[in-house]
């Protein structure tokens, strides 16, 4: 199994991507714990996971806020009796665009996208320190690698974690941690409906999502299995001399 006994804290896990990692760290021999603000999620994944064997650990969170995004992470590192594997995943979309921006909702943004990978990289460093190393990974997006016209204020944030785990992988390499971010295309969870319609509306939404399609040389959106083997693989020793990498897995998007 290629996480063998890797403790490993995953957060914006009760669904989406993150729901698909925990499936798939368990399955590979992790020790996982997930964090979420959606209690209900939460309590459903554990039950699951109990009915296939597996026992993991669930801390409720809002990781907009400082305490909550610190207290979290040092609760389930202390759950699981240590740390060897940060997927730092939460992000919301944030306001559309720049004009009559309501800004405290650009400020939630940035605290849930930037402020709680910092916070949760910081505390987990240590951690990891204490076990001779280890693996952070943060999402962030294409729209952190190229410009979004649906979402400037999201790709503000996105290059800002691109731009942390530039930086994070220079500085923590002398104790054995890497750092990696994940840029996934748009993928088919409920976040997806957000994007491809800021307005709400059904039939914008499709559009939009077909125009993503037609763009993407693969010609599919993401699946949150996608993300998750991505991550996988970042966590995992295959990825061993990988660090400072912003890994796009996006069906080639970016690749025009």
């Amino acid at each position: 199994m290629r996480l063998a006994n890797k403790l490993t804290v995953i957060t914006a896990a009760a669904s989406g991507m993150g729901k698909a990692a925990v499936k798939l760290f368990s399955k590979e021999g992790a020790r996982v714990a997930a964090i979420d603000l959606n209690e209900e999620g939460l309590a459903s994944l554990k039950a699951e996971m109990k009915e296939q064997g597996v026992d993991i650990v669930t801390v409720a969170a809002d990781l907009s806020t400082e305490s909550g995004a610190r207290d979290s992470l040092n609760a389930a590192v202390k759950a699981l009796g240590g740390l060897d594997v940060l997927w730092a995943h939460a992000g919301i979309p944030g306001p559309a665009g720049i004009e009559q921006v309501d800004m405290a909702a650009f400020r939630k943004s940035l605290a849930v996208n930037v402020e709680a990978a910092v916070i949760g990289a910081g505390e987990a460093v240590g951690h990891m320190r204490k076990r001779g190393g280890g693996s952070i990974i943060f999402t962030s997006s294409i729209s952190g690698l190229v410009g979004s016209m649906w979402s400037p204020l999201y790709s503000v944030a996105k290059f800002g974690v691109v731009g942390l785990t530039k930086s994070l992988c220079q500085t923590y390499a002398p104790d054995n941690v890497r750092v990696n971010a994940i840029c996934p295309g748009l993928t088919e969870t409920p976040m997806a409906f957000e994007f491809t319609s800021r307005k709400g509306d059904p039939e914008e939404a499709a559009r939009n999502k077909e125009m993503m399609v037609n763009s993407v040389p693969l010609k599919r959106l993401g699946r949150p299995e996608d993300m998750a083997q991505a991550a996988l693989w970042l966590a995992s020793d295959d990825s061993a001399y990988v660090t400072g990498v912003a890994l796009p897995v996006d069906g080639g998007f970016t690749a025009k």
